[in-house]
């Protein structure tokens, strides 16, 4: 008989849904207090995530989201950086080539 494997689920800071983690992308907040995307989902320091979609982040920047997950301010490039990673990744997905 084959074992099920435990799909590792996470919760999107911006919606509160509940999703594959596959699904997410992961920012990070290392000990430096230095904020930045994490494609691994593998660095060191304190995680959120949001799913990979572009009013997702659309809403992250509009609510201000990692400034409270991370009790700091994140700077307003960093947005704008999330943004554009986030686009280019969903449409590398719609491309099938990822």
């Amino acid at each position: 008989m084959a074992t099920k494997r435990k799909i590792p689920l996470r919760k999107s800071v911006v919606s509160g849904e509940v999703i594959d983690k596959r699904d997410l992308l992961r920012i990070v907040r290392n000990k430096e207090g230095q904020v930045f995307i994490d494609p691994t989902g593998k660095q060191n320091g304190r995680g959120a995530y949001i799913k990979l979609d572009n009013e997702e982040a659309q809403m992250a920047k509009k609510k201000q989201v990692f400034n409270r997950s991370f009790s700091m301010e994140v700077p307003e490039a960093f947005y704008d950086e999330l943004i554009a990673y986030v686009d280019h990744k969903v449409k590398r997905r719609e491309l099938g080539l990822e």
